[in-house]
Parts: C-alpha cells; sequence; structure tokens
C-alpha cells in the first residue's frame, strides 16, 4: 500500500529538491485525478517539433543482427563531446515520435544538451530490423546505444532518461553497470515501471482495463506483423485469444525471449532487483495516483536507502503526464524539471524561469 500525502503535494527531502533545482508540482484545475491526468496528458496538442533530426540505425545484437533505429539532435560544433547528451528511452508501445519524448527532447536541445531519441526494438515502425521481439528487460541494447555514441563521438558524459517501461531499462541498466558506469553521469525517470509483476497485475484491475486492452490489442498487432514478417519463427506458434498481459508476457514473451515464464520475466527484467547498485546520481519521479505503475514497498525502501537515488512522490500527476497549473512551458512539470535535474551535469546550462505556481 502507497503512502499519502494529503497535505504535502510533494514526498521528498525539501532540502535535496531545492539542491537538485526541482519545484513543486501543483496539478492544473479540475485534474487531480490519476486517470484524467494520463488521458489529458496524452492527447493535449504541443508546439511542433522543430529540431532537424539525424536519423541512424545502431546494431544492439550481432548475433541475429538486431537493429534499432535512433535520432540525433546534435549541438553545433566546436565542443559538442563536451556537452551532455541525453538519451531518452520510451514506455511500452511507445516510440522516438511520442509526444512526451519529443516533448522533452526540444527542451533538453533548447538547454544546451545533444540528444538522442532511441527506439527499442521494432518501435517505430521497425519490425523488419529485428527477428526478435522487445521487452522490459534488454537494458543491454540501451547499454549499446550509450557505448555507440559515447565512443563514436567521444562523449564525455551521457544522462539517460527512461518512461515508464523506459524508465525500469534505464534503471536497470545503471544498477548492472553500477560503479564502471562512465560516460553515464545521471539518471532520470518519470513513472518508471520497475516492478514488472505489480504493474501487470494492476493493469488488470477492473479500473485500468480500458489501458490493458489497449496495450493487448497493439501488442498482438505487433506479433502478427512479426510473424508475417518472420513465418519461420512465429508462424506455427499456436496462440489462442489473449486476455491479459500477464498472459500475453506468459504465452508470447516467454516462449520468445528466452523466460520460463511470466513470472520468471517479471523477476529478472524488473530494475527492481538491482536500484540499490545504482552509483549515479539518479532522480524517480512517480505518482500516487498513477493508475498502473506500482512500487512494492521492498522496492520503495531500496530505493529510499540509496544515497544516489532522488525520489520524488507526488500525491496527483497520473501515468507520465504531470500537467501542471503552472503556464508556458512549465505546464508539463516532470520533464521541466527532469531537465533542471540534468543541469547540473551539464556545462551549457540555459534554463530559462518560468512560474512556481505560486
Amino acid at each position: 500500500m502507497n503512502p499519502r500525502f494529503p497535505k504535502n503535494e510533494i514526498h521528498a527531502d525539501s532540502a535535496e529538491m531545492l539542491k537538485a533545482g526541482l519545484r513543486p508540482f501543483k496539478p492544473r484545475r479540475g485534474l487531480t485525478n490519476g486517470h484524467l491526468q494520463t488521458i489529458v496528458g496524452n492527447y493535449l496538442p504541443r508546439p511542433a517539433f522543430l529540431c532537424d533530426s539525424v536519423k541512424e540505425t545502431v546494431e544492439v545484437d550481432p548475433v541475429d543482427g538486431s537493429r534499432v533505429v535512433c535520432f540525433c539532435d546534435w549541438q553545433p560544433e566546436p565542443g559538442r563531446a563536451s556537452l551532455l547528451t541525453v538519451i531518452l528511452v520510451h514506455g511500452l508501445e511507445g516510440s522516438s515520435e511520442s509526444r512526451y519524448i519529443k516533448g522533452i527532447a526540444a527542451r533538453a536541445w533548447a538547454a544546451g544538451c545533444n540528444v538522442v531519441r532511441m527506439n527499442m526494438r521494432n518501435c517505430g515502425d521497425t519490425d523488419e530490423l529485428t527477428p526478435t521481439l522487445y521487452h522490459s528487460g534488454l537494458s543491454s541494447d540501451v547499454g549499446t546505444v550509450v557505448r555507440h555514441y559515447a565512443a563514436r563521438f567521444g562523449l564525455e558524459r551521457v544522462a539517460l532518461v527512461g518512461y515508464s517501461m523506459g524508465g525500469n531499462l534505464v534503471l536497470k541498466l545503471a544498477g548492472e553497470w553500477g560503479g564502471a558506469a562512465a560516460p553515464l553521469c545521471a539518471v532520470a525517470t518519470v513513472c518508471p515501471a520497475i516492478d514488472l509483476s505489480a504493474g501487470s497485475d494492476a493493469l488488470h484491475e477492473p479500473a485500468n482495463r480500458l489501458y490493458e486492452w489497449h496495450f493487448l490489442r497493439r501488442l498482438m498487432q505487433r506479433y502478427h506483423r512479426k510473424a508475417a514478417l518472420y513465418p519461420h519463427i512465429y508462424g506455427n506458434a499456436k496462440v489462442g485469444p489473449i486476455r491479459s498481459l500477464r498472459q500475453f508476457d506468459n504465452e508470447i514473451v516467454a516462449r520468445y525471449c528466452g523466460f520460463r515464464d511470466a513470472d520468471d520475466y517479471y523477476y529478472r527484467a524488473a530494475s527492481a532487483r538491482v536500484v540499490d547498485k545504482i552509483a549515479v546520481p539518479t532522480l524517480i519521479i512517480r505518482a500516487e495516483d498513477d493508475p498502473f505503475v506500482r512500487f512494492t514497498p521492498e522496492t520503495r525502501s531500496r530505493l529510499i536507502a540509496n544515497p544516489n537515488i532522488l525520489l520524488v512522490e507526488t500525491q496527483h500527476g497520473g501515468h507520465c503526464a504531470y500537467l501542471s497549473r503552472d503556464r508556458g512551458d512549465d505546464i508539463h512539470w516532470a520533464e521541466a524539471n527532469v531537465v533542471r535535474y540534468l543541469m547540473k551535469f551539464s556545462s551549457a546550462a540555459k534554463i530559462t524561469g518560468g512560474s512556481d505556481g505560486s
């Protein structure tokens, strides 16, 4: 059971938050319901994304030739390599084109950072670039992308930002790398799905079935596309009606991705196992009213016990929404505060002021 914070919208050490440059969250009027925040945040129009991105494919598995597509927005030379490079990782069935990814990409680039928007395997219309499916445990793909760009451009500092599933991936990678994480210098996540079993069960609750149906429809469509592209791998499998995310993970992800069953997948792929080993500064933002991302008490205790992690828990915010009553750019509170947090690791801080919402 998550603690409730009826008087204080933010539950975190105030001195640490101030030191990190974070501002209080005050939800937009009328959006103090987690479902409303989540849905409105997903569909609220945003300004056009104006960065001139460079598209590139990166091989992440030399054994089967799997590749992912990244879109890069580089700051002008000279001095590009010394700037902070922010690599963004999307959530389940998202992509480099997701609104929240483009939103934070534009903000980080305007703040003086290089930005890489990474697609996980198959995402962003790239099913033909890998014979495999993607899942929440492929932190090695993220690590390969980090090291690829660090080596290619001599990058001195890299930060990882992940949303939902992407949050689990970047936290898992940071925990796996531990103290040998260079050039990774910081991690920031919004509503990370770090307890996969708890999140899967939450999606199957009656109040959340709409989200589960949405994900299942997209995941099954992808599975059928993969079967058409790679019939020798997927064509002979008999898959009956899939009625829950746990069933999908048990019958499809486990079968094709090397797990014994869904429980084995949830355990091995969850960053909750390794968050105590994270050795770089890390920001975790989560909302108490997030409909389906849940932290177990044990995981929350591990996060709080790690001095490298700043856990910011808010009463409201929904799932990756965080629509604030602030005006201007700060209406998207989470991404604004993620970039503020990352600026202390950048030599090109251009953060401008904004409403405190007071």
